[in-house]
């Protein structure tokens, strides 16, 4: 059974720092090592899982975490007493507590691990949970420092839900969800190790039968969603992969993946404005940006890492999209950069791989992007939601550029303006969301409008 989805990162054979990420140093002794999951906590307290990107493929149990804003970063050993172990995701809640999922690569089963001294030490906590002849940790998730759920695949042959379990101590107990014995289960269904998406109290889980599990209320009740694709890893359906992003709990955005062995063919994209409920028809997505994306949280912003071409011809970029993932526009090319994460406009992490343990592996990206941006508050569009006419007001004294497109990406009006107010009839477009871009030189501004 194949748990670990494809990855898509490959091995950089340069170092270089440039204007719009300041590059900082993850401590590792070992050279190579990679970042595939980046947790930031707050302006100060980030956590960062590490991997082998010398492209050996060791088995990797560490971490890195700063409490300073990145100024210094310590690495540590995730000590789970069996070396070949697999990390599925590492979940902090602050500078201190953080979890692990765990599984064993032929075996399954595994774990949830506990810290609470910024990883010194890790202590197993679901002993007596995933044990069954089937069963497989695949994920856990903490929304703060009490609540919490771990997953996993059915327990056995015969079971009729995945292996599901909630905590409001912090993992000291846990109790099974009995609300995921669903009767609508698609037999022989599981989950993918360390794949998944949250926002706030709502998490999503993807599956290889091609469903999304979604909970609005931290774990307590669950709904069981069909989604475009008809798997998420390729195990089940070994030409279909895809990923979930979500800026908020109603907005995001499914890319999936046509696969042929390990090689990408092709990617479509799917958006949404319910949470996951329904998703607008594909579009065709052939970005550079195919790496690894995340939303600054609760905009429509999205930054993406991507690398095109193989080999000695690879191209690798980093840019941003202002319209959810519609239009992209590039921020830098040749770093080859890996997971990536944003706690606002102003501030986030890419991951690298480091040349030694003071030299690189992770870049901080630090109010670049707001210049690129116009204030929140330099264009507003009302009413809203709206009928025929909204009116925009703005504080941009030069001319400004509008374009307003449909959930698919598609380009609805473009026009010129000058001037600090202004009207646009929309009456003539269908009801539905829409995406009013603003644009003057470099910098953009999006607002969301609904169209009654």
């Amino acid at each position: 059974m194949k748990k670990l989805l494809l990855s898509l990162s490959l091995l950089t054979v340069g170092y270089i720092s440039n204007a719009q990420f300041v590059e900082q140093a993850t401590g590792f002794p070992t050279q190579s090592r990679g970042i595939d999951d980046i947790k930031i906590i707050d302006a100060n307290t980030v956590w960062g899982l590490a991997y082998d990107g010398s492209g050996g493929g060791a088995n990797v149990q560490e971490f890195t975490r700063t409490t300073d804003g990145g100024v210094t970063w310590t690495p540590g050993v995730i000590d789970l007493g069996d070396p070949a172990l697999k990390i599925g995701n590492l979940m902090p809640v602050d500078a201190n507590t953080a979890w692990v999922s765990y599984f064993d690569e032929t075996a399954g089963q595994g774990g949830v691990a506990k810290t609470i001294d910024g990883g010194q030490s890790w202590n197993a906590q679901t002993s007596g949970y995933f044990i069954g002849a089937t069963s497989w940790c695949d994920g856990v998730h903490f929304f703060d420092a009490n609540n919490g759920i771990a997953w996993g695949d059915p327990e056995s042959t015969t079971a009729t839900h995945l292996e599901f379990y909630r905590t409001t101590d912090g993992g000291d107990t846990w109790t099974t969800l009995p609300a995921f014995n669903s009767a609508t289960f698609t037999s022989g269904d599981f989950a993918y190790a360390g794949s998944y998406a949250y926002s706030g109290n709502t998490i999503w889980i993807p599956t290889a039968k091609g469903k999304i599990y979604r909970s609005n209320d931290m774990g307590v009740t669950w709904t069981r969603i069909n989604s475009p694709i008809a798997d998420f890893g390729g195990a089940n359906v070994a030409t279909s992969g895809g990923s979930l992003y979500f800026s908020d709990a109603s907005n995001g955005i499914l890319i999936g993946r046509t696969l042929s062995g390990t090689t990408v063919t092709g990617r479509k994209i799917y958006r949404t404005t319910n949470g996951g409920t329904t998703w607008s028809p594909f579009v065709t997505y052939t970005s550079q940006y195919n790496g690894t994306i995340s939303y600054i949280p609760g905009t429509t912003i999205l930054v993406g890492t991507g690398t095109i071409g193989t080999g000695a011809a690879a191209v690798s970029y980093t840019g941003y999209s202002t319209d959810n993932a519609a239009t992209w526009t590039d921020y830098d090319s040749g770093i080859q950069r890996t997971s990536i994460a944003f706690l606002n406009e102003n501030l986030g992490w890419a991951g690298g791989f480091n040349a030694s343990d003071i030299e690189g592996g992770i870049f901080r990206f630090d109010g670049t992007l707001a210049n690129q941006l116009f204030s929140t508050n330099t264009f507003k569009v009302y009413p809203n939601p709206a009928n025929a006419i909204v009116t925009i007001s703005s504080k941009q004294v030069e001319g400004y550029s509008l374009k307003v497109t449909d959930i698919t990406g598609k380009t609805m009006l473009t026009k010129e303006y000058n001037g600090i107010e202004n009207t646009v009839d929309i009456s003539n477009l269908a009801t539905g969301l829409y995406f009013f871009e603003f644009k003057s030189g470099s910098k953009s501004q999006t607002i969301k409008i609904m169209k009654n």
